[in-house]
Parts: C-alpha cells; structure tokens; sequence
C-alpha cells in the first residue's frame, strides 16, 4: 500500500512526559544537500524513564533510559553537555526499515535549572 506513513502519528507529549532528558552536547545542524545551516542538533540521553509502559509480561523491566535522541532545532546556538533540556514544540516521526528510529524536530531546545526547575 502507498501513503500509508502520512496516517502514522507520534504522540511526542504522552512519550516525552515522563522523562527527563541530558544534554551530551551541540552542534549546527546543517542541511545534507546543501550545506546550509538550519539550526542546532543537540544530542541527549533520556536520563529518566518514569513512563508506565504497557507490557505483555509485568516482571519485564525494560524502560527506554539511557538511549540517545538528537533534537534538531530550528534556532542556532550552543547547548552545553551535562545539563537538563526540553525541546520547544517537538515534533517527532517514526522511521527505519524497523520503525524503531525517531527524528525530532523542535523550534529551540530549552535548559532547565535543576534547582529551581524553571528555563535558563
């Protein structure tokens, strides 16, 4: 069948609330083709995975925690390693030949002070 991604949605808000994100680190994000710049690609690790999975075995103890995911921001600028980020108005998309990969694509990448929890 043909089309048939244009029907498959990520919800990124319900995947995304339960964890916490670290930043290992950026650097432009730039376009294949073209070499243009197109923002900042920010590399993370899911430092906590509180997400209640649903699961077909409940001693399964899997999570997603320390997996790495890359936010491709459309603003420029540098994001330090070691630090708690959020993406701003993330959009992520399923792909892969096993559908086990995730692109995200935010508008800017938030740090969070971990003390007080708010935007740096």
């Amino acid at each position: 069948m043909k089309f048939l991604p244009q029907f498959s949605r990520f919800d990124w808000g319900a995947f995304s609330r339960d964890k916490k994100f670290v930043s290992l680190g950026s650097r432009p994000w730039t376009d294949y083709e073209t070499g243009v710049v197109k923002g900042t690609r920010v590399e993370v690790v899911i430092w906590e995975d509180k997400t209640p999975y649903r699961r077909k075995d409940p001693s399964d103890t899997q999570s997603n925690r320390f997996e790495k995911l890359t936010f491709n921001a459309a603003k420029t600028g540098v994001v330090p390693g070691d630090v708690e980020v959020v993406p701003v108005n993330a959009v992520a998309t399923i792909y892969g030949d096993r559908r086990d990969q995730l692109s995200i694509v935010c508008d800017d990448v938030k740090v969070i002070d971990t003390k007080t929890g708010e935007n740096k």
